[in-house]
């Protein structure tokens, strides 16, 4: 039972392989259910995951190399990078300028600064600081512990 808990979490987190995989990196539905049938197994969820260990198992020896996963690696990257290029570049020069890149829904920074300065004087005192540090913690990914 631990090793299969252990492939599922494993299969999830394999989107990227290596490093955090975007929305866009995830199949859909229909992508995972192979057989056509309207539900997913747990057999068809490790399919997926195989497939992608695979993918990055250049040599096929069954093992991933600090190679092998840096390679697939800087591949998702360059693949989403290039989707992201693709969406965000409003004037369709092939760059990304900085007005660009602005966050969607408003300044994030901003918003975390407010919640932060508890007594909202526009500044964070140590103890404010603090404060929201052992709030968070060190999780990586920030406030949502994604990561």
């Amino acid at each position: 039972m631990k090793k299969t808990a252990m492939m599922t979490m494993f299969v999830l987190a394999l989107s990227g392989v290596a490093g955090a995989a975007s929305a866009d990196d995830r199949p859909d539905f229909a992508t995972l259910d192979s057989n056509g049938d309207g539900a997913l197994s747990l057999a068809e969820i490790q399919a997926r995951g195989q497939m992608r260990f695979d993918e990055a198992d250049s040599n096929a020896d069954g093992a991933l190399s600090a190679e092998e996963l840096a390679a697939a690696s800087a591949r998702n990257a360059t693949e989403r990078s290039a989707r992201m290029l693709e969406r965000l570049d409003a004037n369709g020069d092939g760059l990304l300028q900085r007005d660009e890149m602005q966050p969607r829904g408003g300044d994030r920074a901003a918003k975390m600064f407010e919640r932060v300065d508890a007594d909202g004087d526009g500044q964070l005192s140590e103890a404010e600081f603090d404060a929201a540090k052992a709030r968070w913690g060190n999780r990586r990914g920030g406030p949502r512990g994604r990561g």
